[in-house]
């Protein structure tokens, strides 16, 4: 029958198609588990703002985006939203349809939101008139399939592998039989009699369903957010295609085995043919905000204006230190940084902190050791030019692959179908001692020191120079260095948990700091490097040592590490390791304090006890991102709730690492503030649901139970304490100490950088001296006198 596709013209034809490229872009990407980085759930909605992006996904999804209206409401009463908050966050909205006044807005703080509900697919109707359900059956179906499709190696075995998805699904979906007993007769056959690839299928269901080009990129988005992390996964594989310069039509091959499931149940049951036509008009309607979605953005934007009040307070001017400090240490901007640099200032005026993205500026992609597999370790928005390995002798090699095989193979034999049971009958007592260890926290978590890398094919002395020098300079480290510089990345120590790489470092895309700071300390203590960074006008004296380590956040251990020995420098090193100590107790005992039945001494067990559902916090509580000296936030408690970037402006010459910045960490650290709002006020279409019963799949994420939809983001104990939400749900408020003139010109640059914050999804903000200047507004302007009259 699809020869009737031949009364479509190819503009027609071309429409869909693009609806259906843009229903794709409308998706936001996942990260598999390996390596698993926060995203911005919103990433296809950053062109709109927030309350029209909420009457969007009401639509596609059924979720609101905002808090509960008693949230705000209770926020009010207690004063943490005043009365000036509203009035300004109502102020700025744009729609026409806001309250009138400020007595209006408050007079909605009594009225609840309606709850959002997605318009219906035609599977929804089709339930509805046969009183099958049919949703939750093609959840089943379809989650049991891409669980083999898309496995990552914990299968034993996996459907049609080399198929694309569309025929690996369709050489699936002609032999399950669950449809059809189910009550879809003839669909194997209906399966069977699809066009052969996904675009005509997709055609095909649009003539059928009777989609124009008005309506399907909002049904084809519907669908897609119908399946869940799935279509997220999908659209990470376009992401990664995309990053190195090629293609991947995963995802479309996904909404055309979706848009098949469509046209059988709309045959299966023509009562839902009228109500269909009337959910296509509704999807044809045009994009408004209804009144109370406007009102709740804007109650969304008085909350964060509370929030920025505070932060303004913090900013007391620009404290300047004279002389040189005994040691300076490099930590990653990630917010759980700011309570042990704050925690390790403590211990001596002569410590100096500096913040920077946990890569180090290193472009590094890195193999370790016992494999020749690669792991990349900078942010994602980036492609990597340099290789580390940490591979060590050839004997020591290959006993590291032969054991990692054994294990492997090992692995494979406790998970079989058969062996399993002997595995349970035969080792079932010795692994109960383990689970009660596991229980009790007894089992620790160090992982082996591996070999220190080294760059595969080797740098000339003219790059080691010019890759340390631009790495000094967009770390503001140019000059005035300590005798001893430590370069910190960071980790986490947790076990049991499948999304351990959210806890590590997003700027070195899910891994560890570890390997980054290595490389960086090795190739800045290089005698050829230092004497190549003059010619870029950077001298570092020869007193100075780098010394790279690790910050485990969830024990706050610091782990140094000797790459680089120097005997001279052993009795600073020691008094060093007394400091990092000292602080890591003050820092454990000031995070005890949020952790649900934590103390500062049990804290380091939490961290090797397989049950512990909150090891940490991990980035919970995210709300600001300061770019300025290290003076300006010094005296500053910021609650480990603000990334904080080490940048002074004067020192930045044509404003490139200005530039960086705003392109690079803010973009990162604002897909991390995202996840975790979007995990907190739409968690079933953006959180990870709840990880007592969570089961990994495919090793590319968790499903719920036994089966169905992938459950992206972030899990409900990553956000919410058993009692109320630990993560309060705010859009980044950005604070940079830089000229605004400087910050227009590259917003102006770089589009879809200055969408973010004309649409709202991030506040920016100018710093003067330590204080806050003036506010951006859509548009590169800039309200400076309000600011500094509120600052004062």
């Amino acid at each position: 029958m699809f020869h009737k596709q031949s009364q479509f013209s190819s503009a027609h034809i071309s429409g869909i198609l693009k609806a259906a490229e843009a229903a794709a872009r409308d998706i936001p990407p996942a990260f598999p588990l390996e390596a698993t980085v926060a995203v911005n759930p919103f990433m296809g909605q950053t062109g709109e703002d927030l309350a029209t992006a909420s009457a969007r996904l009401a639509r596609v999804a059924g979720v609101r985006i905002t808090r509960a209206r008693s949230d705000y409401a209770r926020a009010v009463a207690e004063g943490t939203i005043t009365d000036e908050d509203l009035a300004e966050a109502l102020a700025a909205c744009p729609h026409i349809n806001k309250p009138a006044d400020l007595a209006a807005l408050h007079a909605q703080l009594a009225i609840d939101s309606p709850t959002p509900r997605a318009l219906p697919t035609v599977a929804h109707l089709a339930a509805t008139a046969t009183g099958t359900d049919w949703p939750a059956l093609i959840d089943r179906c379809f989650g049991l399939w891409a669980a083999g499709y898309f496995d990552r190696g914990q299968a034993l075995w996996t459907p049609a592998p080399g198929h694309s998805a569309f025929a690996g699904w369709r050489e699936w979906a002609t032999h399950d039989l669950t449809p059809e007993i189910a009550g879809l007769t003839g669909f194997c056959a209906h399966v069977a009699s699809a066009p052969d690839t996904p675009e005509r299928a997709i055609l095909r269901a649009s003539e059928r369903l009777g989609l124009g080009e008005d309506v399907a990129e909002q049904v084809f988005h519907r669908l897609l957010m119908d399946i869940g992390g799935w279509s997220q996964h999908a659209r990470w594989l376009l992401w990664q295609a995309e990053l190195a310069g090629t293609t991947d039509s995963t995802i479309t091959d996904l909404l055309a085995i979706r848009l098949v499931w469509e046209e059988a149940l709309l045959e299966l049951a023509p009562q839902a043919s009228q109500p269909w036509v009337q959910t296509r008009a509704a999807h044809a309607a045009p994009l408004v905000p209804s009144p109370a979605q406007v009102v709740d953005a804007v109650l969304q934007e008085a909350a964060e204006r509370a929030h920025q009040r505070g932060l303004s307070a913090a900013m007391t001017g620009l404290d300047v230190t004279n002389g040189r400090p005994e040691v300076q240490a490099a930590f990653c901007i990630d917010v759980r940084s700011e309570v042990f640099r704050r925690a390790f200032e403590a211990q001596d005026t002569a410590i100096d902190t500096i913040g920077f993205a946990g890569f180090f500026g290193l472009p590094l992609a890195h193999r370790p050791h016992g494999t020749d597999q690669t792991q990349i370790h900078l942010p994602v928005l980036l492609n990597p030019a340099l290789t580390a390995c940490s591979h060590a002798g050839p004997k020591a090699e290959e006993d590291a692959r032969i054991s990692a095989r054994a294990l492997r193979a090992w692995g494979r034999f406790r998970q079989a179908a058969v062996s399993s049971f002997a595995f349970v009958e035969s080792a079932g007592p010795l692994y109960g001692w383990k689970l009660v260890k596991g229980a009790l926290g007894l089992d620790g978590v160090k992982a082996a020191k591996s070999p220190a890398p080294q760059i595969e094919g080797g740098l000339t002395a003219e790059q080691k120079a010019d890759i340390g020098a631009k790495v000094l300079t967009a770390m503001s480290m140019t000059k005035h260095h300590a005798p001893l510089v430590l370069l910190l990345g960071h980790g986490a120590s947790v076990t049991n948990n499948p999304h351990e790489s959210a806890y590590h470092c997003g700027a070195c895309a899910g891994q560890t700091g570890e390997m980054s700071a290595r490389m960086l300390a090795i190739l800045l203590n290089d005698p050829e490097t230092r004497a190549g960074l003059p010619e870029h006008g950077i001298t570092v004296a020869e007193d100075v040592l780098f010394v790279a380590g690790l910050h485990d956040t969830t024990t706050d251990e610091i782990t140094l590490y000797d790459d680089c020995p120097a005997k001279s420098h052993k009795d600073r090193l020691e008094q060093t390791r007394r400091w990092l100590k000292a602080a890591g107790a003050q820092a454990r005992a000031e995070r005890a304090l949020r952790l649900p039945g934590a103390t500062a001494q049990s804290v380091t067990a939490r961290a090797a006890n397989w049950a512990e559902l909150r090891p940490e916090w991990g980035l919970a509580g995210c709300a600001a991102f300061i770019a300025a000296p290290r003076g300006v936030t010094r005296h500053a408690d910021l609650q480990g709730r603000a990334f904080l970037h080490s940048y002074d402006w004067q020192d930045d010459a044509g404003f490139a690492t200005l530039e960086l910045i705003l392109t690079a960490p803010v973009v990162v650290a604002s897909w991390i503030s995202l996840q975790y709002y979007g995990s907190s006020v739409a968690p079933h279409a953006f959180g990870g649901g709840n990880k007592l019963i969570h089961n990994v799949v495919g090793g590319i994420g968790v499903v719920q139970g036994n089966g169905g939809v992938l459950r992206p983001g972030l899990p409900w104990q990553s956000i919410h304490d058993g009692e109320a939400l630990a993560h309060e749900p705010l859009r980044l408020s950005v604070m940079i100490e830089a000229p605004t003139e400087a910050i227009s010109d590259i917003l102006q640059k770089h589009p879809d950088v200055q969408a973010l914050f004309d649409n709202g999804w991030l506040h920016l903000f100018a710093l003067e001296g330590g204080k806050v200047a003036a506010r951006y507004r859509p548009g590169r302007v800039w309200d400076g006198a309000a600011l500094q009259a509120k600052a004062a």
